[in-house]
């Protein structure tokens, strides 16, 4: 009984189609063998690999410097040391 639910599962082809549109760019993903959860978990894997391609290639370059921060101005650091915070009084 079981072989003939495979048999039939095999003859209607692949149950599982996604077009995943990323930009201007289109995929197509089918998944052909196992049982319909098999085709989803392969489906899911298949776009996760397309996904990462596409971010990897549409991503910032890595060699791009970023901003220097710069520490506290000599005016700033100057007002600090006039202006010492304040400690708030505890009371007993």
């Amino acid at each position: 009984m079981e072989g003939q639910a495979n048999a039939a599962q095999a003859s209607l082809g692949p149950r599982v189609k996604a077009n995943l549109v990323l930009g201007a760019e289109s995929f197509a993903i089918s998944s052909e063998c196992g049982i319909l959860s098999e085709q989803l978990a392969t489906m899911k894997e298949k776009s996760m690999v397309i996904l990462k391609e596409y971010i990897t290639k549409h991503n910032a370059p890595n060699d791009v410097p970023d901003e220097s921060i710069e520490g506290v101005s000599d005016d700033e650091g100057e007002a600090l040391v006039k202006n010492p915070p304040k400690k708030s009084k505890k009371q007993k």
